[in-house]
C-alpha cells in the first residue's frame, strides 16, 4: 500500500484537481490525505473519495508541520511527499516503488522533474552553503553554480545527490517515521534540504532515478514576493544556525 500527503494553501484549483488524480489514477492500493492550511475548507467538497481523507487546519501552520500531521496516521509501506502542483502517469509510481525494494540503503526515491514546457528542473543539489544560496540571487560565479546543481554529470542515469528538492518525495515509511518527518522550525523552505541532511545522519540515501519523469509546476514563488523571500532567508539562517556555513 502507499500513503500521500498534499499540503494545501489558497492552490490553484485546476492544476491541485490534476495532481490528485494522478495520484489516484495508480493501480494500486493507496489512500491521499488532503491537509489543507487555507483559512477556508471549500476545497473539501471538491474531493470525495473513498481514498482520500480531507483535513482542514483552519490556519498556516508550514508546510512540514502540516505533512507531519499524518505521520501517526500511516500504516502503509511507501508515503510520498507530493506538492499540489505536480503531474505524472499512472506508470510512476509502481515503477520508483520498484527501484525503492531493490535499493535497501535508500530512504526516498525522486524522478526527473520537468516544468511544463518540458524544460528539466535541476532538483539535484550540493548540500546548500551560505555563498551557493547568496551565488544564487547575486549570480557571483556561473561555473560554481553549475556545480552546485550536478550539471558536470550524466543527469540522464540514476545517482545519489546530497540534496533534491521536495516537490515529489517517495519515502519508505519507516524511514519517514524514524526521522519523525520535517523539522517544524522551518516553516516554508530549507525542510527539505533539512531532512536531506538527517538521512546523511541514519547512513541511508536520497536516489535520483531520471527513467520516469514528472510535471512541476514551480513558480519560484521567493524569487517574486517579498513576504515569500523574507520567509526564505529566515528558513536558511536556521538552517546554517543548525547545519554550519559550509
Amino acid at each position: 500500500m502507499i500513503t500521500a500527503s498534499i499540503v494545501l494553501f489558497n492552490n490553484d484549483f485546476e492544476i491541485l484537481k490534476k495532481t490528485v488524480n494522478s495520484f489516484l489514477n495508480t493501480s494500486i492500493k493507496k489512500k491521499l490525505y488532503l491537509i489543507d492550511n487555507s483559512n477556508s475548507n471549500k476545497l473539501e467538497a471538491f474531493f470525495k473519495s473513498p481514498e482520500i481523507e480531507y483535513l482542514f487546519v483552519g490556519r498556516n501552520i508550514g508546510f512540514g508541520a502540516a505533512h507531519n500531521l499524518v505521520l501517526n496516521k500511516i500504516t502503509s509501506n511507501f508515503h510520498l511527499i507530493l506538492n499540489p502542483d505536480v503531474v505524472f502517469s499512472p506508470e510512476v509510481i509502481p515503477s520508483l516503488i520498484k527501484v525503492l525494494h531493490e535499493n535497501s540503503n535508500v530512504a526516498f526515491v525522486t524522478p526527473k522533474v520537468r516544468y511544463p514546457s518540458i524544460k528539466p528542473q535541476y532538483i539535484c543539489r550540493k548540500h546548500p552553503t551560505l555563498f551557493d544560496l547568496l551565488n544564487r540571487k547575486l549570480k557571483f560565479s556561473k561555473d560554481q553554480f553549475l556545480n552546485r546543481e550536478y550539471r558536470d554529470r550524466d543527469l540522464q542515469k540514476p545517482f545519489y545527490p546530497d540534496f533534491i528538492h521536495g516537490c515529489f518525495m517517495l519515502f519508505k515509511t519507516t524511514d519517514l517515521k524514524n526521522l519523525k518527518g520535517f523539522d517544524e522550525r522551518f516553516f516554508l523552505y530549507m525542510e527539505d534540504a533539512d531532512i536531506c541532511r538527517r538521512i546523511d545522519e541514519i547512513g541511508k540515501k536520497k536516489l535520483y532515478y531520471p527513467k520516469v519523469e514528472i510535471i512541476h509546476h514551480h513558480n519560484r514563488g521567493s524569487s517574486k514576493s517579498i513576504k515569500l523571500f523574507i520567509m526564505h532567508t529566515s528558513s536558511a539562517i536556521k538552517y546554517f544556525l543548525k547545519w554550519g556555513f559550509n
